[in-house]
């Protein structure tokens, strides 16, 4: 327990602080409701400092902990500075009118305090070694955000996206929870570890196979990808754009680690480069991969709204980083290069900055009436209307199509190289062809950023006056220029992280003597 107990300490920061910020976001007084965000980047800000202590684990990713908590703590600060001014809005205005202020209408506690539980529930599933306990880190990583999409805009369309989101989520649940019980009844455990012992000495039975895939299938859900993406687009485009940059980065992180501790149970076998995994998940996860790549970048295409464009670009990603899990940890010692696994955790990070920057630039435009901008008319031409806003716009739209040397060429790169070094040219050349596609829609944004379109002046779009929206875009594009030259130590944590322990078979012959020896020398005992 006491060593649970060390790996935990970024989340009891952070449920300290969602105590706190329930009961501040409510306070009468105005200059505690604002004290509230930065409750939440303290303790984001001590969770990365104590995950950055965090000792390794026993298990099949002993150095995963600190790796995938101080990303997400990272992350999830950029994110923070997105969310201001996102509810309370008009009732802010209100009490500077004079009115005075009614905590019944306020929805600041709430907000921030589920957007720490959803933070929270991400790094508990970065410690999960246990079905039950990754479970529930899932489900405490996603409720929240079902409430956050509600709340976040205050028309109908928010309320639709929640409603779909919310129902297509317990359909998922259901799916890879029914998944985790076939598991337990193959092996009769809950615990990773033994799980993974029990395939590793007696192979996977048909029980286990079937709860496997089925598991698989239903924790796509958190990644958007196909069959469980059809939400993606609908709910990205009705929540409001800083609650859509979280939604491309926490379920999405949340989903791959699972996916991760999952696979690893049944391990990646020692063929060619970094070997491959079972036939039957090894093919689902391929057919998954390609589609998730091709569906996504095809959709997107059509698209005028920006922020639909932005989520069929992210459910291609996840196709992308398919590619990584599949290709697996490669062979012991390889480079990052041949590690597909390293790859994906540093894509994960790579995507969650760049996302972050796009977002917030569409969440710093909003038109006269208070519509925040989504169509790509909107976007037309601020990099010479609004030079900051526009030029972090082009660097990290360039950065998510791997333009290099920008810090997403970086990220593709390794995936790239990892599928290549475990001998899937097949997927490699599908990746190949979904880029190419991809930088169609990508260059379109880029190209109508940059043209000054003096004629489209009917319906212009504003500032907001919240700075720390675009200060979060500065900081996102500033970080991939500033990680794409220094992204040396992020890339060695995320190889250190995705050190693959294979599974060790059990023993039954051992333990059973190691039962019998004990009543022997009991028998003896009272023999004499």
């Amino acid at each position: 327990m006491t060593e649970k107990l060390a790996i935990l300490w970024p989340e009891i920061f952070l449920f300290i602080a969602t105590c706190l910020v329930m009961i501040t976001g409510q306070w009468p007084s105005r200059a505690i409701r604002q004290f509230t965000p930065w409750i939440c980047a303290t303790a984001l800000v001590l969770a990365f400092f104590a995950a950055m202590t965090s000792p390794a684990t026993q298990g099949m990713f002993p150095a995963i902990v600190p790796y995938a908590k101080m990303i997400i703590a990272a992350v999830g600060l950029l994110i923070l500075l997105l969310l201001s001014g996102t509810v309370d809005r008009q009732l802010e205005l209100d009490v500077d009118n004079g009115k005075p202020f009614q905590s019944i209408r306020s929805n600041r506690g709430e907000f921030y305090a589920f957007f720490m539980f959803s933070l929270t529930g991400l790094m508990l599933t970065a410690s999960a070694d246990d079905l039950i306990w990754l479970f529930l880190a899932l489900e405490l990583t996603s409720l929240p955000t079902y409430i956050m999409v509600a709340v976040s805009r205050e028309e109908d369309s928010s309320l639709e996206a929640a409603v779909k989101y919310f129902f297509l989520g317990a359909l998922g649940a259901a799916i890879f929870l029914y998944g985790f019980a076939m598991l337990y009844g193959a092996t009769g455990s809950t615990n990773l570890n033994e799980i993974a012992a029990v395939f590793a000495s007696d192979g996977i039975s048909s029980i286990g196979m079937i709860g496997m895939l089925i598991a698989v299938i239903g924790v796509s859900f958190k990644i958007a990808a196909v069959p469980m993406h059809f939400y993606t687009p609908d709910v990205y485009q009705g929540a409001a754009s800083p609650v859509s940059a979280m939604l491309a980065f926490v379920p999405k992180t949340a989903g791959f680690l699972a996916l991760m501790f999952l696979l690893g149970t049944v391990g990646w076998g020692s063929g060619l480069g970094g070997g491959h995994l079972p036939i039957e998940i090894e093919a689902t996860l391929w057919i998954m991969a390609a589609l998730t790549m091709t569906v996504g970048n095809i959709l997107a295409l059509l698209q005028s709204s920006v922020k639909r464009i932005l989520a069929y670009s992210s459910i291609a990603h996840s196709g992308y980083m398919l590619v990584g899990i599949i290709a697996g940890p490669g062979s012991d010692g390889g480079a990052f290069y041949q590690n597909g696994l390293a790859a994906v955790l540093f894509y994960l990070f790579t995507y969650g900055v760049m996302t972050v920057g796009t977002f917030a630039v569409l969440a710093s435009l909003e038109h006269r009436n208070g519509r925040e901008a989504d169509h790509i008319d909107d976007i037309r031409g601020i990099c010479k209307s609004h030079p900051v806003l526009g030029w972090t716009f082009v660097i990290t739209v360039l950065s998510t199509l791997g333009f290099p040397p920008l810090l997403g060429f970086i990220g593709k790169l390794g995936l790239f190289s990892a599928g290549i070094s475990a001998g899937h040219y097949a997927l490699i050349v599908v990746l190949g062809i979904n880029s190419a596609i991809a930088a169609c829609y990508y260059l379109r944004l880029v190209a109508v950023a940059y043209i000054d379109d003096t004629e489209k002046t009917k319906d212009p779009v504003y500032t907001t006056p919240f700075i720390m929206r675009p200060l979060a875009g500065v900081l996102s594009a500033g970080g991939v220029i500033l990680f794409m030259v220094f992204s040396g130590p992020i890339v060695d944590g995320a190889l250190n992280a995705a050190s693959y322990v294979a599974p060790v078979p059990a023993d039954h012959h051992d333990e059973h003597h190691a039962e019998e020896e004990p009543r022997t020398d009991e028998v003896a005992l009272l023999e004499d």
